[in-house]
């Protein structure tokens, strides 16, 4: 059995941020995914200079025991950052997470410090497999707070650990066994805060290449907000027999994305340790002009990623020389008949690119709306078709379903969070069944909102004023006597007193005591008193059985 890696990587700077301060790179033995911090003090410089240390890493096979080597490489990494503050101090402040995973074949060394995270897919599940070096994770450690409480904690991007070039580095080494199948998602918290664990893992195990996956992912950020830069590689482990070369071909290439790809480490060492390497080779990590990478180190004309795989500039033939013109005898209406033919092939060229644009255009548009979400339409909830993303102005989204009996101040603050941040539905029917669980819960929670305000204002028909009101009086429809413990009016009304209902005095009334006044007979002997309901307390939820007062705590309260 022999075992190799397929990978994609994408970043994405977010809808909020002016820069991109992570930095990503994907090769056939490393992935890794910086996240700079630091803004004005240069996050992207340092998410670069970490990535450029470690590159070396994506050796042909690693020498030495994982742990050891990843270890090493972190520390060299972070004591890179402490020269680079030394040597300008307004470099101070700035740093980034890492989060890598060192491939031999057989096993995984995996190194971690700070907030971005990994994740393993297999057989369906999806599993963190990284802890957030965050102040809210250690308060959930703690059982100071709820894993549903850390998502919308005001400090929830407090780092407790980072490389910043200060003092020794206590990064997270681990070692994990893989089997084919298994698929690996490393990810800065731009893609991990806006889009749910759940969400996640029906997009890891949805689409079947991690080009695609990569994509989707990175839409899926952008759709919940986008606050933050975006930066995922997507790895498959696949059995590959001896003889099979077609999937081998993916795995070549390593793949460079974010600030490390627009600014080069700066660095002689750095470039040195890249260059030496066939993953820095591969890369071509020496930028052109434009940021954009050019042929690979190494490779001749004649490779497809060269530039001869263009072939010959116009003018030159195959040799590669000018061609000599002059020693034909050409008449007058040769010149006019080339700039014919070469402007009616010009027309051609750019009626075509027309075409495709528009056809791209068309299809592009009819893939948006064969997408939908669930999202808030005003105080409800509605199922949107399309994506929600404007282009030009226009946006690519609209509601395909009104729900406004499902209002929003009936659900959950969290499902109200999801809901106004967007639901992502993998199709129409899985997007009535999110709204049909929201519909559900609404429901619910607006019965314990009416049993909340039955028991809050108990004055309904044929109940007892509580103490302190105004009595309520009741007609006698003969005239009574004077009695121990009544009152008679010559109007022919008695006045009905309330004794102090038990949440008042803390205690039931004594057994044998009346509850209201009686009205004797003309025989004067007193009847028992009509029973009375009691006055249901304020926070009481009278109605309701064990389970549903639980679920009851989770809805909104007035």
């Amino acid at each position: 059995m022999t075992l190799v890696l397929r990978f994609a990587a994408g970043s994405h700077k977010g809808l909020i941020r002016e820069g991109n301060e992570d930095s990503g790179y994907a090769g056939p033995r490393l992935l890794a995914v910086a996240d700079g911090m630091g803004g004005a003090a240069a996050g992207e410089v340092a998410s670069s200079e970490v990535l450029g240390s470690i590159v070396r890493l994506d050796e042909d096979v690693p020498g030495a025991d994982l742990l050891t080597l990843l270890g090493d490489a972190v520390q060299g990494a972070n004591d890179r950052l402490r020269q680079m503050v030394e040597e300008d101090p307004q470099l101070e402040g700035m740093g980034c997470t890492l989060t890598a995973m060192l491939w031999t074949g057989q096993r995984m060394g995996l190194v971690h410090v700070g907030d971005s995270r990994a994740y393993l897919l297999r057989d369906g599940a999806l599993v963190q497999i990284t802890q957030d070096h965050t102040w809210v994770q250690r308060l959930v450690d703690e059982g100071r707070i709820t894993p549903e409480e850390a998502e919308t904690h005001p400090q929830r991007s407090l780092l407790m650990r980072a490389l910043d070039g200060r003092g020794q580095v206590e990064p997270d080494l681990s070692i994990r066994e893989v089997r084919a199948g298994d698929r690996y998602l490393i990810c800065s918290d731009g893609l991990s805060g806006p889009v749910s664990h759940q969400t996640l893992q029906d997009t890891l195990g949805s689409f079947y290449s991690p080009e695609q996956t990569v994509q989707e992912l990175i839409q899926l950020a952008l759709r919940g907000g986008g606050p933050d830069n975006i930066t995922c590689i997507v790895a498959d482990v696949l059995d590959v027999g001896a003889t099979d070369t077609l999937s081998g071909q993916f795995n070549d290439v390593p793949v460079v994305v974010g600030a490390v790809a627009e600014t080069p480490p700066s660095s002689t060492a750095a470039d040195r340790s890249i260059a030496d390497t066939p993953a820095g080779r591969a890369a071509g990590l020496g930028r052109g002009p434009q940021g954009a990478f050019g042929p690979a180190e190494g490779y001749g004309a004649g490779h497809p990623d060269g530039q001869g795989g263009f072939g010959p500039a116009e003018g030159y033939p195959e040799g590669g020389e000018p061609a000599v013109y002059g020693t034909e005898d050409f008449d007058d209406e040769a010149p006019r008949k080339k700039r014919k033919n070469r402007a009616l092939t010009f027309s051609l060229v750019g009626l075509v690119t027309l075409g495709l644009l528009g056809a791209g255009g068309f299809f592009g548009y009819q893939w948006t709306q064969s997408q939908y979400y669930v999202g808030a339409d005003g105080d409800h909830v509605a199922v949107y078709q399309g994506v929600n993303q404007s282009l030009a102005g226009l946006s690519l989204s609209s509601v395909h379903t009104p729900y406004k009996d499902i209002e929003l101040k009936y659900l959950p603050q969290d499902q109200r969070t999801h809901v106004t941040n967007t639901i992502s539905a993998t199709s129409l029917g899985d997007a009535d069944e999110k709204v049909k669980k929201l519909g559900e819960q609404a429901a619910f929670c607006r019965k314990v909102a009416d049993v909340r305000a039955a028991a809050a204002n108990p004055q309904a028909p044929g109940t007892v004023p509580a103490p302190g009101q105004q009595p309520v009086q009741q007609p006698v429809q003969q005239p009574v006597q004077q009695a121990a413990g009544t009152v008679a009016t010559h109007a022919g009304f008695v006045t009905a007193t309330t004794p102090p209902s038990p949440s008042a005095t803390g205690r039931a009334p004594a057994a044998g005591v009346p509850t209201a006044t009686q009205t004797p007979t003309p025989s004067a002997t007193a009847p028992a008193a009509a029973p009375v309901a009691p006055v249901a307390p304020q926070g009481d939820l009278p109605g309701l059985t064990d389970e549903e007062r639980q679920r009851a705590d989770s809805c909104p309260k007035p």
